[in-house]
């Protein structure tokens, strides 16, 4: 066993008490010894290892502006799991919540401009760009789908995104700009386009280099 998996409860007191001091240090340090456990339990709820990096990142933010609120009297990794769980039913009912609302707020006249006439091939095309778009969308990590949608469908300012799921501005414009590039190479890989230096070539082999 580690020294940090042995850390008595005295200890991590310690690290408490100098983490609300200012200590920087000492929050790294927590972070340390429980992020094995807390990455565990984000990636029971979404089982994607990148997305659970990103909820258990989250998690600590979280964890962090609410640690003055920690009962001393209480064992912290206990409150800690607990804390994390109940974060991780928020962001599922929040992702569960945004998938619901794509097929409404993805539709055809926020695709292109509106125009008095259309013909039924234009139509056709329309709604073939639309479930492209829809299909596109779907296979993203709910993380990234949520940031686009909400950036790029609903048209929220960053601002308004970042209070909205609780993030700093920096992580949701992070998120957006990886969602936007993740979605265009899977618009690429739907229409089977052999142009991507990611995703597979034209007889479906993975090419060097593709998005992990």
């Amino acid at each position: 066993m580690s020294a940090d998996q042995a850390t008595a409860p005295d200890d991590i007191e310690t690290l408490i008490q100098r983490c609300l001091g200012g200590d920087q240090a000492a929050w790294e340090r927590i972070v340390r010894l429980h992020w094995r456990k807390v990455f565990n339990v984000a990636y029971k709820f979404v089982g994607k290892h990148d997305e659970a990096e990103d909820l258990t990142q989250d998690i600590f933010l979280k964890v962090f502006k609410s640690l003055s609120t920690f009962d001393r009297r209480a064992n912290f990794q206990t409150w800690l799991i607990s804390v994390s769980r109940n974060l991780c039913i928020d962001h599922y009912r929040s992702v569960r919540k945004e998938r619901e609302t794509i097929d409404r707020d993805v539709d055809a006249n926020e695709l292109s401009p509106a125009s008095l006439e259309i013909s039924p091939m234009a139509a056709l095309e329309q709604r073939d760009r639309v479930a492209l778009l829809r299909d596109a969308l779907a296979a993203l990590p709910d993380t990234l789908r949520t940031a686009v949608v909400m950036r790029d469908i609903q048209e929220l300012s960053y601002q308004d995104i970042a209070v909205r799921l609780h993030l700093p501005e920096g992580t949701v414009k992070s998120r957006i700009n990886r969602g936007r590039t993740e979605l265009a190479r899977q618009i690429r890989r739907l229409r089977g386009d052999d142009y991507s230096p990611g995703g597979t070539s034209s007889d479906g082999r993975p090419r060097t280099g593709a998005y992990r």
